[in-house]
């Protein structure tokens, strides 16, 4: 088997619950994926005669983006940042989230936090802005992907400056759950949503953990490589 070029492997920062909390267990059930490496189970997104509607979300695993994926510059390794990203959690106490609603966002649906956090928006900016030493320029494809979809002024120059619109000023905190559901589609996933996560919701979350999520070539699935424990920098997992 040929291992992927590095040129081709891409990191992303994410916050994800523990492996071992229920939301998890319920998020790994809906999307038919484990990003932690443990077994593959049967998703339950599909409703009969409709096509899946978790094919984006299953392949990024469930998450929060933190910081969008990225290649590595050159001369950055992957220990290189494994090692930024623990001493990072070392030395930043866990953020507030709070309890957690369903929520439709562009036409996909998330769960996202019940009440403004703005602390979560800064949070993220200083993860987008300390990381970004070890992202890779956008080559002409990517940068070609990224402009296939419509973005105002702002959103294009974070696209430019940070290689992702979604940051900053723009960023809002969301755990995907699914693909853009069509009008006619979202009451009845709404209700599956509301059955399969509603147990889940009202607990006071945090982003305790930061992850470190790989993708080894361009289409392959994002999983896990290395969990850290925010104040401690405690390396909670080691998954690739």
């Amino acid at each position: 088997m040929s291992c992927a070029q590095p040129s081709e492997r891409r990191y992303a920062i994410y916050y994800a619950p523990r492996p071992e909390h229920p939301l998890t267990a319920a998020a790994v059930h809906w999307l038919g994926r484990d990003a932690f490496g443990r077994v593959e189970v049967g998703g339950d997104a599909r409703p009969e005669g409709e096509v899946l509607l978790t094919s984006e979300p299953r392949r990024y695993g469930f998450h929060a983006t933190l910081k969008a994926p990225f290649r590595l510059r050159e001369g950055a390794s992957a220990e290189d940042l494994e090692e930024a990203l623990g001493g990072f959690a070392a030395s930043r106490p866990a953020c507030p989230i709070g309890p957690l609603k369903i929520d439709l966002i562009d036409g996909f649906f998330a769960l996202v936090p019940v009440s403004p956090i703005p602390a979560l928006r800064g949070f993220a900016a200083q993860i987008v802005e300390e990381f970004d030493c070890f992202r890779a320029p956008m080559d002409g494809d990517e940068l070609e992907r990224r402009m296939s979809r419509q973005f105002d002024e702002v959103e294009m120059t974070n696209l430019v400056t940070w290689g992702y619109p979604y940051v900053l000023g723009r960023f809002r905190f969301h755990l995907t759950l699914t693909d853009r559901v069509p009008e006619n589609g979202r009451a009845a996933t709404r209700a599956r949503l509301e059955e399969r996560f509603g147990p889940y919701l009202s607990e006071d979350y945090h982003i305790d953990t930061l992850s470190l999520f790989v993708q080894e070539h361009r289409g392959a699935d994002f999983a896990v490589r290395s969990q850290f424990a925010l104040k401690t920098g405690a390396a909670l997992t080691s998954v690739v």
